[in-house]
């Protein structure tokens, strides 16, 4: 089954242009948008990859990455195929960028938000997140199975870029809990380069998010000599100080080789300690980094006293002591749900 797109409007001469994200593609027929996973026909604007997964399993919440949402719990973690971004440095290209590399392939087996909402319950999983890819592209079967996993209890987390339009997240805002950004960079010559997208539609999303009282968390992967400026980084940081609040959780993550940057090398330990200072300089709670084993910084701190509250050594909670939501010293708020 192929569902028509929920945001999209008709143009007139068998065009249309779809809503879902700021990409805002006018698409002629027979042709697919940017994500490639939309496509007019006879003028409908439908969903090619609607109701299919290509990945689907239990994960700690930490691997999102998500510190600030009941450490320790399960989170149900689903994707389809296709992307809106083309990163360069994709790490997950062989289902985010399938389409665009495999001649307009969509794989995945179908199935029902309901399905999707059992299956998050029986594994025993706190919430569903929709991940690995972008949300924003199977918008129509995140949004179904976002509603539906609300009435039945569970916390819904996009994992995105931060690119969908805003009648996309007005759409899904109701029943959606916490998102974690990708803020790939804070120049916007390299979400022209290196994604072929913007940066500032996604600064308007995540302040949108913020503002709307989602839980909201940022990662940024630091590439090497791309995007790890002393000066953009800084410029990031206070961003998210200022625009977002202090109280925003920031994961610095180390690069590896992939996709098309298999000749650049892993990010430096120096480097991402160096970005890690930057984020406590502007005034940051919570910096975090990761993608290092062994050589992260995971640990969540009280930011009045600086008592440990949660213990993380990779995605595994070694201790937690923060209950219900405060330090156990001296009784401060630490962000998130608890």
């Amino acid at each position: 089954m192929i569902m028509e797109t929920l945001i999209y409007e008709k143009l007139g001469k068998g065009r249309v242009r779809c809503g879902i994200c700021r990409h805002f593609c006018v698409i002629s027929e027979g042709e697919r948008g940017l994500c490639m996973v939309r496509k007019n026909i006879k003028g409908r604007l439908l969903c090619l990859s609607y109701p299919k997964l290509v990945a689907a399993g239990v994960d700690p919440i930490e691997k999102k990455p998500v510190f600030h949402f009941r450490p320790g719990s399960l989170s149900y973690s689903i994707a389809s195929v296709g992307c809106n971004f083309q990163c360069d440095f994709c790490q997950n290209s062989d289902i985010a960028q399938m389409p665009r590399d495999c001649g307009g392939m969509i794989q995945g087996r179908d199935i029902t938000p309901e399905s999707i909402v059992s299956n998050a319950l029986g594994s025993g999983c706190d919430s569903i997140a929709y991940t690995y890819t972008e949300p924003t592209v199977f918008f129509e079967l995140a949004f179904e199975t976002a509603k539906l996993a609300k009435q039945r209890g569970l916390f819904n987390i996009f994992v995105t870029n931060g690119y969908m339009s805003g009648p996309a997240l007005e759409m899904i805002r109701p029943y959606l809990d916490i998102a974690n950004v990708d803020l790939k960079a804070f120049n916007d010559r390299f979400y022209q380069k290196y994604c072929r997208a913007r940066l500032e539609p996604v600064k308007k999303s995540i302040r949108k998010m913020k503002d709307s009282g989602m839980l909201v968390e940022i990662t940024t992967l630091l590439v090497p000599g791309l995007n790890d400026n002393e000066d953009d980084l800084a410029a990031m940081a206070e961003f998210i100080a200022s625009d977002l609040g202090p109280e925003t959780p920031w994961h610095i993550s180390r690069f590896h080789p992939c996709y098309r940057m298999q000749d650049r090398p892993a990010t430096d330990i120096k480097s991402l300690k160096k970005a890690f200072e930057t984020g406590k300089k502007a005034g940051l709670h919570y910096v975090y980094t990761g993608n290092a084993p062994g050589l992260a910084s995971e640990n969540t701190f009280c930011q009045n006293c600086g008592t440990l509250v949660v213990e993380r050594t990779g995605y595994h909670i070694k201790n937690y002591f923060v209950h219900p939501g405060r330090c156990p010293s001296c009784n401060t708020e630490i962000y998130g749900i608890y």
